[in-house]
């Protein structure tokens, strides 16, 4: 049965004995890095007073990192939330090495939940109930939300909505889609391009390294923080098709020409061979190798707090 979406460059998922070998054969045969499921991961407490009252209109954009590809994004008046995952595991099995930045009741009111694709550590069906904002995601999605109540968005690559005086656009990611075991690619996969008043941010989703990050960055010159993956890549030879290094993730911050650096998606679900604390290790190391500004480069707390401004 043919692939309802492809990326960008005609690929799709692994095919079945790719993930057999990865998941299974090297596993029982030892070929697989070992290491700890759990390990230290800075977290602070967020200043809850401060997060209840978003940035006015021409006061920038204020990015708390809840953990993995978790964001609480406040702009013009507004607070959105990307990819919310704040239960204690995912599947029932993998549990989280870290507390979510913030427990779903204690957000502020939420006026959109943006949800990048349907994996399970990015849409958290239970989060988003909680959360009761609506919903804007990639093509596909709807029946995800069927019976839940909430109100549900649906872009094509390049595509974009209004939430409130914030314009949010779709834009492409090198991954894939699977919810079940009949559904590969049913659901369209992406990042985020989120514009206000006074500044301009990245999600990218879950995504290796593509092209399709030049293009993002001439469609939207001046990104004032890109929000960048830098966990779950080893082994690389199987994860490198769907996910990015913390080297690959530096390139990617280069070719959208963005100013700021927010690392994510590390630290906080065991889902690959690495370290959990690696990551950000490597990311330092190779922004030291290409000597850029160290202003520049953020690893947050979870929990952690970062405003940004246009220019």
């Amino acid at each position: 049965m043919p692939l309802r979406f492809k990326n960008l460059d005609g690929t799709g998922p692994q095919p079945f004995s790719t993930v057999f070998k990865w998941a299974v054969a090297d596993k029982l045969s030892g070929r697989r890095r070992k290491s700890p499921d759990h390990a230290p991961v800075p977290h602070v407490s967020p200043d809850l007073a401060l997060l209840t009252t978003p940035p006015a209109p021409g006061e920038g954009a204020r990015l708390t990192w809840l953990g993995h590809a978790s964001w609480l994004v406040q702009l013009d008046g507004i607070s959105l939330v990307i990819d919310p995952v704040l239960r204690d595991a995912i599947n029932v099995v993998i549990r989280r090495n870290v507390p979510p930045g913030i427990p779903t009741h204690q957000l502020p009111p939420i006026t959109a939940s943006l949800v990048s694709h349907n994996h399970y550590d990015h849409l958290d069906l239970p989060t988003l109930v909680d959360i009761r904002a609506p919903i804007v995601t990639g093509l596909g999605h709807a029946p995800v939300f069927r019976g839940s109540g909430l109100a549900v968005t649906e872009l094509d690559w390049w595509h974009s909505t209004r939430v409130g005086p914030v314009t949010v656009h779709f834009v492409p990611s090198q991954h894939w889609s699977r919810r079940g075991l009949n559904d590969a690619n049913d659901m369209l996969w992406g990042g985020f391009v989120i514009e206000g008043s006074s500044a301009r941010l990245y999600h990218s989703g879950d995504t290796a390294w593509f092209e399709g990050f030049h293009d993002i960055g001439q469609r939207f010159p001046r990104i004032d923080a890109a929000m960048l993956p830098i966990g779950a890549y080893d082994p690389e030879w199987f994860m490198s098709r769907q996910h990015m290094n913390p080297e690959e993730a530096v390139r990617a911050f280069e070719a959208l020409r963005a100013r700021d650096f927010l690392a994510m998606h590390w630290g906080t679900f065991k889902l690959t061979d690495e370290p959990l604390d690696e990551p950000p290790r490597r990311l330092d190391a190779e922004w030291t190798r290409r000597d850029l500004p160290r202003q520049h480069l953020h690893v947050l707390p979870v929990g952690g707090t970062l405003t940004v401004h246009s220019g």
